[in-house]
């Protein structure tokens, strides 16, 4: 809106500080603050009305319209990537939607039977170890010791 560069600036703000001095310099700055955020504030509500009327006007759609009879190509492309964004859409209550949580199902069934074969085989694997195990230590139990010498016999 305006176009005040540094330079500019620079002098309104040496010209303030020599007519307002500088005691009252941040007083005087605070309210040029707030009354620019009223002023913002202001226009913003007034193009947010605007923008709402011309909605309500039909603009958008006309402006569509228009858009669509100079340029078919973009007009087409647009109905292609529609076309492709309601295939991509997931819709749990659609077809796939049922055969997604079906196979989900059968998932969750694979996982849970391989878990517990897993944990059979397991079970299995520990049993025999500690089967070889007491068979060693019986093994080891029932092994013959070597006679005892006399020192008496030797004589």
């Amino acid at each position: 809106m305006f176009d005040l560069g540094f330079a500019e600036l620079l002098v309104i703000g040496i010209v303030a500080l020599i007519v307002v001095g500088p005691k009252d310099l941040p007083v005087l700055f605070r309210n040029v603050g707030r009354f620019m955020g009223k002023a913002r504030g202001m226009a913003r509500e007034f193009s947010r009305a605007m923008n709402e009327a011309a909605d309500e006007a039909g603009v958008k759609d006309i402006q569509k319209t228009i858009r669509t009879a100079t340029n078919p190509v973009n007009s087409a492309m647009d109905g292609v990537r529609d076309a492709a964004k309601s295939m991509t859409d997931f819709n749990p209550d659609s077809e796939t939607g049922k055969l997604a949580k079906e196979r989900d199902e059968a998932r969750k069934k694979i996982e849970a039977n391989a878990a517990r074969a897993a944990a059979d085989r397991k079970k299995r694997e520990a049993e025999e170890a500690a089967r070889k195990a007491e068979e060693m230590e019986k093994a080891l139990a029932e092994e013959p010791k070597a006679p005892a010498t006399d020192e008496g016999d030797k004589a």
